[in-house]
């Protein structure tokens, strides 16, 4: 498959272990296109190269003290472009900070854990079935 019709992922964590474990099997396991950052910021600065879906980590403070948290990070993504599914992730299995996440737009959250992956590969085929599904009704729409 051409690069241009790939799926462009962004993993987002300040989690070396995790960041690595998550490229690998995203790489290994699908066909996406697949850019790792370890801050907000780096992710956000990157923002341009128009990732299709973020997955992106809660805390985001593990190696600079002062970087923006994923909420933070999460809302900047959302102003540059709405339209952007972010996916957010957390070791904290806490309702209250995936209600957060959601309010802020997320389109869900999954715990780290060792079913994230699978967690977050159902998401992006709901995602790009969703998609598919307004595409199709919105060209039905146009047509009456």
């Amino acid at each position: 498959m051409k690069n241009e019709n790939k799926i462009k992922i962004f993993l987002v964590d300040d989690d070396a272990l995790f960041l690595k474990s998550l490229e690998i099997e995203f790489t290994t396991n699908t066909d996406f296109i697949v850019e790792t950052f370890s801050t907000g910021e780096h992710c956000l600065a990157n923002i341009s190269n128009n990732p299709d879906v973020i997955i992106l980590d809660y805390q985001l403070d593990g190696i600079e003290k002062n970087a923006i948290n994923g909420i933070k990070t999460l809302d900047q993504i959302k102003a540059f472009n709405p339209d952007i599914p972010v996916i957010m992730l957390s070791s904290q299995d806490k309702i209250e900070i995936a209600v957060n996440c959601m309010h802020h737009k997320a389109f869900d959250y999954v715990v780290k854990s060792e079913t994230a992956f699978i967690r977050l590969n159902k998401n992006i085929k709901t995602i790009f079935k969703y998609q598919k599904m307004t595409k199709e009704l919105n060209w039905f729409m146009d047509r009456m």
